[in-house]
């Protein structure tokens, strides 16, 4: 398994420690074009929560995978927070944010996976 696909694994695995939801990746590897190999899209349920995901993606990464994001943006408000780690896009959204941005259905020849959500 290649390092981006096991950076995505720790993403997912650092979303579900703090209970976000509706996990969605979009492999967009094989797109000409595209501006990285995969989006890591979820939501929390306040921008308490989203922000806590943040930290946790940041954490799990940094430990288990030596990553940092080059960029963090939208701690400000906590309604959409993208981190940034180059060749995956993290995307964090409150529902209704998310829901009216609708990224996961913006490739339409991108293979999207679902990851079940945890109780």
């Amino acid at each position: 398994m290649d390092q981006t696909k096991k950076l995505v694994e720790t993403i997912v695995k650092g979303i579900q420690e703090k209970k976000g939801s509706s996990i969605v990746v979009v492999d967009m590897s094989k797109l000409d074009g595209a501006i990285c190999k995969y989006f890591v899209i979820c939501q929390g349920n306040s921008p308490t929560q989203v922000d806590a995901i943040t930290d946790s993606v940041e954490e799990f990464a940094r430990i288990n995978n030596g990553e940092k994001p080059v960029r963090v943006a939208g701690r400000e408000n906590a309604q959409w927070i993208a981190m940034d780690y180059t060749d995956v896009m993290v995307h964090i959204f409150l529902p209704d944010v998310r829901e009216y941005y609708n990224l996961e259905n913006l490739w339409q020849d991108a293979n999207v996976t679902h990851i079940p959500d945890l109780d």
